[in-house]
């Protein structure tokens, strides 16, 4: 060993680093930085490394001649991937990556690394077959960090406004949704199922808190393939007491303008990695159009040629072809009562049609949001309930919510995926979650 090599110290990956991004923007000078192989090219002389952490990626120069024989033995020894601590002098290059290139004078592999079975142009099925490695890509890596906006941005909009956090149960004893969607679960000797959303339970918290939200995670049993559906997803749902449709409208439009305007706020950078057109983002912002159901029909034969017999809910395809006349949201209530859950009131003024409402993204991204006033009337919802093939028996402590002292009250759920997968730009919803389960994929 060298004495060149005997004077060299360990490179400590515990103390002393910045990230690659304050290092990007540092521009000039030591520094130590950490992370994994993006990318890698090697010569006899010198080695090009690209490095990669949460914030960024950073160009490395292993010059031979400049660096002890055992850090180029390391270097040799790098494939994509491999965790390592690099050291050196930061200098400007508009040839690098980042404008920012490392001359590396010190190098520590952590974490050695077989070849990474991840290359360019391998198939949907196989990067999800392997998610658990397809995580680290930048592009799922910008995805994740913009839901983790959208998730803060809810949590704050609804503590600014004084709603509680409320947890609901996951294991349930009813439908809330229609029992043909629903994932049922062994209960010690008994059975339940898979919540499909919090409503009810929330219902009964809105009589002691008044208004009060959560972000939890959902599950429907539809056999659907599309690219909008998810057999596990979460839910950012709201319900207020004293709140009738016009005023729980408003509250959607006001949250999904909020989570937009925080998404441009905190992750320009990973909208342009992900190559989403920003301006239309922008247009993202209040009046949002309310219309009618029925005023949705008129729009579809008039401007699109679609005779839709009234009283069918709008398929993927209406609502696409309605989308095409708007560049902002659209709230769409009054939908037909026969086609909706028993708990959404029928309209004093318009009884063939509910106090419901859906919001659709544009751009072809369908519908994000659904809600509605809620149903006082016991009879009304025994009636529904009958309708849906369930034992309104089974629901008594939920109709107890009418006897004490029951107010108008209305809520909503927001799917989050959808809402990440309209933001980012997303072809199919499974990149708009870490670990998607579907109808065909349980894992990994």
């Amino acid at each position: 060993m060298s004495q060149n090599e005997k004077s060299r110290p360990f490179l400590d990956w515990r103390s002393g680093v910045i990230s690659v991004q304050e290092a990007i923007e540092k521009k000039e000078g030591p520094a130590k930085i950490r992370g994994w192989v993006y990318r890698e090219r090697k010569s006899n002389k010198r080695a090009f490394i690209v490095v990669r952490d949460s914030t960024n990626i950073i160009q490395c120069l292993v010059e031979r001649e400049d660096v002890p024989e055992d850090v180029w033995n390391a270097v040799e020894k790098i494939h994509i991937e491999t965790s390592l601590v690099v050291e050196g002098t930061l200098k400007a290059d508009e040839r690098a990556p980042t404008g920012v290139e490392l001359a590396v004078k010190n190098l520590e592999i952590v974490g050695p690394c077989d070849i990474f079975p991840i290359t360019k142009d391998q198939s949907p099925e196989f990067l999800l077959d392997n998610r658990h490695l397809w995580l680290r890509s930048r592009r799922m890596t910008s995805i994740l960090k913009i839901r983790s906006t959208v998730t803060g941005a809810i949590h704050e909009f609804f503590r600014k406004r004084g709603y509680h956090e409320f947890t609901p149960p996951i294991f349930t004893p009813n439908a809330c949704e229609g029992g043909a969607t629903l994932f049922e679960v062994k209960y010690f000797d008994d059975k339940v199922y898979l919540t499909q959303s919090w409503q009810l339970y929330a219902e009964a918290a809105v009589f002691a808190l008044e208004k009060i939200y959560d972000v939890a995670p959902t599950f429907r049993a539809e056999r659907s393939k599309t690219s909008r559906h998810l057999a596990e997803f979460w839910m950012a749902e709201m319900e207020a007491a004293w709140m009738e449709l016009d005023e729980v409208v408003q509250v959607a439009k006001d949250e999904v303008e909020f989570i937009v305007q925080e998404v441009l706020r905190k992750n320009r950078a990973e909208l342009e990695l992900l190559g989403r057109d920003i301006s239309k983002l922008e247009k993202i912002k209040q009046p949002f159009p309310t219309i009618t159901y029925s005023e949705a029909l008129k729009i579809l034969k008039e401007k699109e040629g679609m005779e839709v017999p009234w009283g069918k809910d709008l398929r993927t395809i209406e609502e696409d072809r309605l989308m095409k006349h708007f560049e902002t949201p659209v709230v769409v209530t009054n939908y037909p009562k026969e086609t909706m859950a028993f708990y959404k009131p029928k309209d004093p003024k318009d009884p063939k049609t509910a106090l419901c409402f859906d919001m659709l993204a544009p751009e072809g991204y369908g519908e994000i949001i659904g809600g509605s006033q809620r149903s006082t009337d016991i009879e009304e919802l025994k009636e529904g309930l009958e309708k849906e093939g369930e034992n309104p028996e089974h629901y008594e402590w939920y109709l107890d919510l009418r006897r004490y002292g029951s107010v108008p009250h209305s809520g909503y759920g927001l799917g989050v995926e959808r809402v990440v997968a309209w933001i980012c730009g997303l072809d199919n919803i499974k990149d708009a979650i870490p670990f998607p389960r579907t109808m065909l994929r349980k894992s990994p």
